[in-house]
């Protein structure tokens, strides 16, 4: 074996020197292995165990922001269609107080020609009333020229009840 030992010593190499560096490299990798890289190891695994849970929760969160939207697609449908429900019951009610309003102006209306009639119908019978007072002074007065003398008050009262009883009424031709 020495001449292998001489043939790296021709290369100029110091075989003890080397195996002593060969040592210390290997001791140091031991130590940077159990001081260094573990640690670094660790640091880098709670680094991807961290990224990882962020991707997950970001993952989460769109899927949660997918749902939050179709929620809120759905409750804006729902509002728009109560919306139009309550377009329509307004509607309804407005159609229904025209109608009211309509129906209580016809009431109203007639309620009013009813009373017009009623009056009509009172001013007619004063007026009958009036005329046939003013028939039956006329009448008197008609009759004393005629027997030229004044007739007493009962004879006055027979007079016109019997001309009023024969005189026609309401221009019908009607006797009363």
């Amino acid at each position: 074996m020495e001449p292998v030992i001489l043939g790296i010593g021709s290369l100029g190499f110091n075989l003890p020197a080397l195996i002593s560096q060969l040592l210390a490299f290997g001791l140091l990798l031991l130590i940077f292995r159990a001081f260094l890289y573990k640690p670094l190891l660790r640091v880098l695994d709670e680094r991807k165990k961290r990224i990882e849970e962020g991707l997950e929760a970001s993952e989460e969160a769109k899927r949660r922001l997918s749902q939050t939207e179709q929620e809120v697609a759905r409750e804006i449908d729902r509002a728009r269609q109560e919306g139009q429900a309550l377009v329509g019951q307004a509607q309804q009610v407005s159609a229904r107080i025209q109608e009211e309003a309509r129906q209580g102006a016809r009431t109203e209306a007639e309620q009013l020609l009813e009373r017009a009639r009623t009056e009509i119908g009172l001013e007619r019978d004063a007026a009958i009333a009036e005329l046939r007072k003013e028939f039956a002074g006329l009448t008197i007065i008609a009759a004393e020229r005629v027997i030229k003398k004044n007739l007493d008050p009962a004879t006055h009262r027979q007079l016109i009840q019997e001309v009023l009883a024969e005189a026609p009424v309401d221009g019908g031709g009607e006797k009363s």
